[in-house]
């Protein structure tokens, strides 16, 4: 079932603290004594250059009469008050726009994180950047343009009022116009961007999704000589955007011209409907015109509102993901914290059980130690404290097992960020004795930043040490099952017989349990039992369709 597109209010409202309520009340204040006094500002100018220049025309005694003070003084005074509130409505607004993405993004980015991996939406990595990224700086307009809009429809309102002055059927008339035209701007903007907005966003998601997944393929993509084909599909992407954007660009131009228009027939209506001396006949006119520009944050809005949607869609997925969880009680894991036994098939395995799960390249040994970290359904059966693997919490899984990958993933930070993955509070202590169990502690020592040299996403980490900064990771976890995918692999003779010596030595001490996947000989005497993974029967997972 497709998740329900994101209302904007709702979405919002998840972020609307109190401090950003009240900068976003400040900012619409701003807005709208910036829009009161633009009007004013132009209507008063209207009024005062008319009526000056009737006076002296008059002759020299009526020039003489007219004080041209207090009018020059209110349209000085109210360019100074627009200037002031525009600045401040600005300011106030992209404030609250900066600070309720970097809250959306942190709140879908923990609720991502904390999502069951069983049931998680299927995003690469690539494509959740580019929701979390370019999706939710496409929702800025949805801050910036709060005050604006009912800031502009309240401008607009006095804007009629001051044409009243001109006679109540220019003002009818001149409402009527402004009544109709939010609808109109919408079905412009509707014919004009809608369908060009859902193609430049997909092109954008399309294009942050490529650059993230060439940049994780870079030592490949060089390796084999495949930079040029990799530039040409970046440039074929970046191009369909470009088109795309260079259509939005043409369809904002039109609808500026549209406004344009607007504002150039409700000055002639005005006109042919005014009553009165000149100077409220001027008055009226410039009212009008005013009227219609400050309108034009409905225009922004509709041109807009087309690529918000689209990302609206695009995050309807994330929005749609549970809250991260609070209770491991609540989710049925252990509260006690102890150790769990472990089922495959029909055979139980008690706390401390060393299990190696042996067969060839391809039938689904990594499978099975994902699916008890819960990153993948199982398809065997399998259980953890009675619970059958595939409807146990993720809390459960989480709390018994920790896993060392066959690929070793690893964050842009640290040696010690990607220890403290592990769990908070860690001690340097801690952490060097667990890389001395995995024979990096050496490495450490021999770098001069030490725990502190910086790894951008592990590079200038062999294969192997990659490897063994994840099995410490995983002994600092301190969970009671050990859970590890080819932990030697890359390794020389020696060292690898120095890490399962050290994994032994520390299994004991522990009382951990194991459970390992390897091809190679010697991590196979760590464990006590070998279970063949062809022998075990295999059932259909029962689908969980992401909803």
């Amino acid at each position: 079932m497709k998740p329900r597109a994101v209302n904007e209010n709702l979405l919002l409202r998840e972020v609307a603290a109190a401090p950003l309520s009240r900068m976003l009340g400040w900012a619409l204040l701003c807005a709208l004594l910036a829009g009161l006094s633009s009007v004013l500002l132009l209507a008063l100018s209207g009024w005062f250059l008319t009526a000056a220049a009737l006076a002296g025309a008059t002759g020299a005694a009526a020039a003489m009469a007219f004080n041209y003070l207090i009018p020059s003084a209110a349209i000085r005074g109210l360019a100074i008050i627009r200037t002031a509130t525009r600045y401040g409505e600005r300011l106030l607004s992209h404030h609250a726009a900066l600070l309720a993405i970097a809250e959306l993004r942190g709140t879908l980015f923990a609720r991502l994180a904390a999502m069951d991996s069983r049931k998680a939406p299927n995003l690469s990595s690539g494509e959740a950047s580019a929701r979390l990224l370019g999706d939710i700086e496409a929702l800025e307009d949805l801050v910036i343009r709060r005050p604006a809009r009912p800031a502009s429809l309240l401008s607009a309102i006095f804007a009629v009022a001051l044409t009243a002055f001109a006679g109540w059927q220019a003002a009818c008339a001149l409402l009527l116009l402004l009544l109709a035209l939010p609808f109109l701007l919408r079905a412009a903007s509707d014919y004009l961007t809608r369908a060009t907005a859902a193609e430049a966003a997909e092109a954008l998601g399309d294009l942050r999704r490529a650059v993230v997944d060439f940049v994780a393929a870079r030592p490949e993509i060089i390796a084999y000589g495949a930079m040029e084909r990799a530039v040409q599909a970046l440039q074929d992407i970046a191009l369909q955007l470009d088109h795309a954007r260079a259509k939005l660009f043409r369809g904002e131009a039109m609808l500026a011209g549209l406004l344009a228009f607007y504002a150039a027939l409700a000055a002639a209506l005005v006109l042919t409907l005014a009553e009165g001396a000149a100077a409220l006949l001027a008055l009226a006119l410039l009212a009008a015109t005013a009227g219609v520009e400050a309108m034009a944050a409905f225009a922004r809005t509709a041109f807009r509102q087309a690529s918000v949607e689209q990302s609206l869609q695009r995050l309807a997925v994330l929005n749609a993901l549970q809250a991260p969880e609070q209770s491991s009680a609540q989710q049925g894991a252990r509260s006690d914290g102890a150790a769990a036994t472990l089922r495959i098939a029909d055979m139980q395995f008690a706390p401390g059980s060393r299990v190696a799960i042996t067969g060839a390249s391809g039938s689904g040994k990594t499978r099975l130690l994902e699916a008890f970290a819960g990153l993948r359904m199982p398809v065997h059966d399998l259980a953890v404290d009675g619970q059958p693997v595939d409807t146990a919490s993720a809390e459960l899984l989480r709390q018994q097992c920790a896993l060392s990958q066959q690929d070793a993933p690893l964050i842009a930070g640290t040696i010690a960020d990607n220890l403290r993955l592990a769990r908070p509070g860690l001690t340097e202590d801690e952490m060097m004795a667990a890389l001395r169990v995995a024979c990096l502690d050496g490495y450490v020592r021999n770098s001069p930043e030490g725990l502190e040299r910086f790894l951008q996403d592990g590079e200038g980490l062999s294969g192997g040490e990659r490897k063994r900064l994840s099995l410490a990771r995983a002994l600092l976890a301190g969970r009671p099952w050990l859970l590890l995918d080819e932990p030697t692999e890359g390794l020389d003779a020696a060292t690898e017989a120095q890490v399962i010596a050290n994994l032994a030595a520390w299994l004991d001490a522990t009382g951990t349990g194991l459970l390992l996947v390897s091809h190679r000989k010697p991590p196979l005497r760590l464990a006590t039992h070998r279970i063949a993974v062809a022998d075990l029967p295999r059932f259909v997972a029962i689908s969980h369709e992401f909803r």
